[in-house]
């Protein structure tokens, strides 16, 4: 604990002092220095209980922040994350709107499905976010977004829908740091006409109409909460609509579009720009809270895709995802449309397990199509978003999972190690819980719930396209039967051997020698794999141990090691954005899925990252290399192999220093 003091003095806490005038409440000590025989402070004019009041709650905040760094970020995560929400103010005062403040928004699908006990856990969470710099606006329904047209403009419906974002509110306002207020009448249906030929969502039937309403809202520090309402621009007659419509208007508005309604509103000067709620705000989170869960990944049954990087996997996991739904056996028509006023006592356990039936193929066809739109709505979201920005989708059980000691009294589920939160977590260190690099038997613990049980959460960012040279999908990368006919070179003029190399010399911190590693690997290179303009590489190789007779023979081809020679991130990307995992699930899972090793100098401080993702580990007798390999079942012989080419591979490092790279 004492470590996570010094660095949060160090950073953050003094800033947050200093803004409140009581820098002395920086050390350790909650006494104040004060004038004798006056009762008043030296550097203010207020009384002595006002000011050991501040300390106090300043004391408080700041075992708030040690406990929830100390249980869910490492210092480099800590340090990260105290960059980007560290500017100069009191974070826990729930104020939003000003420079760089930070928002997220939250669609909670069937809230009047949910828990006493759930709801009070989100609260929680929500006044957790509130604390660390990022505030909420939340969107809800019950889980009725497709209903007819006779029910969206019934008024039981309207008023189901009230109720079930009056009854959060409620459960918000019983906390003490948190204020919460219903917004039902700032948003507006148009009917558009004719199509949008924007491949982003720049535009929707539903906007923000009057957003200074929203933008006074959390000028105030209060958490709206949006029941799925809106109002017909042309005869104000309200009427209920898509939730997600209501998220994408916000996503709209919040970075900055401008909406068909702009244009009227400044016509008849009723807003102007500077009251666009956008100002001032940098929406960093879109968080959907779903019965379903994450993102299922049919590679790891009952299990949910970790982390999604949309440019390179979200065409990919949306026809996986629509093949496996259409083979379905399951005709069934269940699904959410069960407004609470046909239905008062519907039990969301029954209503999870029947959307959730295993079939044939896995799922039902209902969830797999609803894991679609999820998937849909992000994607569309994240489109108009900065890269920075990032979704989580997880279920309000897990959202409702507690991190701090102090918050013992509401317990979700008993446990002998209390679960990590995903939103704080991912808040904290914006990474998923668990790394999408492991290897699946570790990502796929042993469960004895049923695949009846929703997946667990998926962090979803825009991310990086990822280049493979070449296309494993239509170039395997498998030995060359003959390795003079290789042609594969890093002079090839898909590659950028400028950028490639400054990639290399940042990553290790040493000068290259540019002609010796090309002369190495000449004739060798198995492929190379690419993140993003250069962020992330490597460079994987065949080697032929060197007790083999190089002749040719297809004996000795049989021998030729798949080896990751060189593996490489940007300086400013290590620790963040998932460059590394991305490169390296690219790896071991599409091109090298049978197996690869690779060597690091025993000190590196990477090592325990890679021995979590490989499934050996040795080090190589008389060097100061460790070795790694993924290969399952290696035999003695291969493994004889593996450490010959790892002892053998000449450096190609222009500094002449003895340094193992």
């Amino acid at each position: 604990m004492e470590s996570w003091k010094r660095l949060f003095n160090a950073s953050i806490w003094n800033t947050h002092c200093k803004s409140v005038g009581a820098a002395s409440l920086c050390s350790t000590s909650p006494c104040l220095n004060t004038r004798r025989g006056r009762g008043l402070s030296s550097q203010s004019c207020e009384p002595d209980s006002v000011q050991k009041g501040k300390a106090k709650e300043l004391l408080a905040e700041r075992d708030f922040f040690f406990s929830v760094l100390n249980a869910s970020a490492t210092k480099r995560d800590a340090k990260s994350y105290l960059s980007r929400f560290n500017n100069g103010r009191n974070l826990s005062k729930g104020n939003y709107v000003g420079a760089g403040r930070h928002v997220s928004l939250v669609r909670i699908r069937a809230v009047n499905l949910l828990s006493d006990v759930t709801i009070r856990g989100l609260v929680q969470t929500f006044s957790q976010l509130t604390k660390l710099g990022i505030g909420c606006i939340i969107v809800t329904d019950q889980g009725d977004d497709g209903l007819t047209d006779s029910l969206k403009s019934s008024v039981d419906s309207r008023e189901a829908a009230v109720a079930v974002a009056e009854r959060l509110v409620r459960a918000l306002q019983q906390e003490p740091t948190v204020s919460a207020r219903r917004l039902d009448d700032a948003f507006g249906t148009t009917v558009l006409s004719g199509p949008d030929p924007a491949s982003v969502p720049v535009r929707g039937e539903v906007e923000v109409q009057y957003p200074s309403l929203l933008r006074e809202t959390l000028k105030s520090g209060t958490i709206p909460v949006i029941p799925p309402l809106s109002f017909s621009t042309d005869t104000q007659a309200a009427h209920m609509v898509n939730p997600d419509s209501i998220l994408l208007a916000l996503v709209r508005a919040l970075s900055g579009w401008k909406s068909p309604t702009d244009a009227l509103e400044q016509k008849d000067h009723s807003e102007s720009q500077s009251s666009m709620p956008n100002a001032g705000l940098v929406l960093d989170r879109i968080i959907v809270l779903d019965p379903l869960g994450g993102i299922p990944s049919l590679r790891r049954p009952n299990r949910a895709h970790v982390f999604v990087n949309l440019e390179q996997e979200y065409q990919d996991i949306r026809s996986e995802l629509l093949v496996q739904a259409e083979e379905s056996s399951d005709s069934s028509t269940n699904d959410l449309q069960v407004p609470q006023q046909r239905f008062p006592n519907f039990d969301a356990n029954q209503l999870i397990q029947e959307q959730t039936s295993p079939t044939i193929g896995g799922f039902s066809r209902f969830s797999l199509d609803r894991h679609v739109q999820n998937l849909d709505l992000l994607n569309q979201s994240l489109s108009i978003l900065p890269p920075s920005a990032s979704a989580i989708l997880t279920t309000a059980e897990e959202a409702a999972t507690l991190t701090s000691e102090a918050d013992k009294s509401i317990d979700i589920e008993v446990r002998t190690r209390r679960p990590k939160n995903p939103l704080i977590f991912n808040l904290l260190t914006d990474k998923p819980l668990i790394s999408s690099s492991l290897p699946l038997a570790r990502l796929s613990t042993p469960t004895t719930h049923p695949i009846t049980t929703p997946v667990g959460a998926t962090l979803i960012k825009r991310g990086m396209p990822l280049t493979l040279i070449p296309d494993p999908r239509t170039h395997p990368w498998t030995p060359p039967t003959d390795p003079s006919t290789n042609t594969l070179t890093l002079e090839n003029p898909r590659i950028d051997l400028p950028r490639l190399i400054t990639l290399i010399e940042d990553s290790f911190s040493r000068p290259l020698d540019v002609n010796h590693y090309l002369s190495r690997i000449r004739n060798r290179t198995a492929g190379l794999i690419i993140a993003g303009a250069y962020e992330g590489g490597a460079i994987l190789t065949w080697e032929l141990p060197p007790h083999v007779a190089d002749d040719g023979s297809p004996a000795s081809q049989a021998r030729l090691v798949p080896y990751l020679d060189k593996f490489a991130v940007l300086k400013r990307s290590q620790g963040a954005g998932g460059v590394a995992d991305i490169v390296f699930s690219a790896m071991v899972r599409t091109c090298f899925p049978e197996g690869v090793c690779w060597r690091s100098r025993r000190g590196n401080p990477v090592n325990k990252w890679y021995f979590e993702r490989s499934v050996g580990t040795w080090k190589v007798e008389g060097t100061g290399w460790s070795m790694f390999w993924t290969t399952e079942g290696l035999s003695r012989e291969r493994w004889r192999d593996y450490e010959a080419v790892c002892r053998s591979v000449k450096p190609s490092w222009a500094d002449g220093k003895e340094v193992l790279d």
